[in-house]
């Protein structure tokens, strides 16, 4: 099956094409010579996915009907959109979206007999690895310290799980912390802050796999056209605590990173104390209880050998995205960036 996918053009349908991984693996999927379809809810979104000659279906996850006529035909799904806002006070959409529309959009590639697909959940399916570097094979089963990780579980080990097993032609990857640019996450609004020196604090401990946004996307198509149909690759990055990352970044640009380094049980005490302020009145969502709970000392990692023994996946190291994104950043705000480049 896996062969089948490599050497000529196929007709891929994704979800999740306007957002910031979805984006980068429908251009690389075009730039492959393949034909896409992209889903987009609001298809004034799609205005870079058009240029690139994709064909946008306007349609959405959690209304089955609406993705029917742009996924008939397709040799490939990728269904990446998801919801992702930690920290937001609404939440209702979590489990509408991550549960309801990832089960629509699988059921329906079953209907259409589409020869494979690839589902993108997210290593905070294993939540806090206290330190460790699982593998595919680690399975936290709860509590979760936010709505994504809670509803994203559910949708990889009650949706997706159960329907490969069932027969369904489906590759589960697991991305780590995605940066790059044209991020739009809180780990753009931190290099942002670090770049203009407010930045005040980096919590002590706590700890990602980073990858690359282009490695990531490399790392769908990888699974598409090598990956075995009922197998997970954890797709993610080298790990580093979020002071590492920022000290690479002072040695790459000169701009001092944080000295102040709040410890777990700190950063615990300020999630109960904002979980209190946070009832009473709205919050910035990195400052709300959930926002510092998923930073106080946490570690979301996991090994990606699997993936680079089965299906080639080569992240690049965090210093050399690292200075592509910091350049990307700096040219935005209009700073100096001649001790990048040398």
């Amino acid at each position: 099956m896996a062969e089948s996918f490599r050497g000529k053009a196929m007709r891929y349908f994704v979800t999740g094409a306007t957002g910031f991984i979805g984006g980068s693996v429908a251009r690389q999927l075009v730039e492959a010579g393949h034909e896409v379809v992209a889903l987009a809810r609001d298809a004034s979104k799609a205005a870079e996915l058009r240029r690139l000659g994709v064909v946008v279906c306007e349609g959405d996850i959690t209304e089955k009907e609406s993705m029917r006529k742009g996924m008939r035909g397709s040799d490939g799904v990728f269904h990446l959109a998801a919801w992702y806002k930690i920290g937001a006070r609404d939440k209702k959409a979590a489990e509408e979206i991550n549960v309801r529309g990832t089960r629509n959009v699988l059921e329906l590639m079953r209907e259409l007999s589409v020869p494979k697909g690839v589902y993108t959940s997210t290593l905070a399916v294993f939540s806090d690895t206290q330190g460790r570097l699982p593998d595919e094979t680690y399975r936290h089963d709860g509590p979760w310290l936010s709505e994504y990780d809670r509803t994203k579980w559910i949708a990889h080990y009650q949706v997706a799980e159960p329907m490969m097993k069932e027969g369904l032609p489906l590759v589960i990857v697991q991305p780590g912390l995605v940066y790059g640019p044209g991020d739009t996450s809180s780990v753009r609004a931190a290099l942002i802050d670090y770049l203009r020196g407010r930045l005040p604090v980096t919590p002590d401990k706590t700890a990602f796999c980073w990858a690359h946004v282009d490695d990531t996307a490399r790392g769908h198509l990888l699974a598409v056209e090598k990956g075995k149909t009922g197998e997970t690759y954890i797709i993610a990055g080298p790990a580093h605590t979020f002071r590492e990352a920022f000290e690479i970044a002072e040695s790459i640009t000169g701009i001092k990173s944080p000295r102040f380094h709040p410890g777990p049980g700190l950063m615990k005490a300020m999630s109960k104390i904002m979980g209190v302020v946070g009832a009473i009145a709205p919050l910035p969502e990195n400052y709300t209880a959930e926002g510092l709970r998923v930073v106080a000392g946490v570690t979301y990692l996991g090994s990606n050998e699997k993936a680079r023994r089965e299906i080639g996946f080569g992240p690049r190291p965090l210093e050399e995205g690292l200075r592509e994104t910091l350049l990307h950043e700096m040219s935005l705000l209009g700073m100096a960036t001649a001790q990048i480049q040398a």
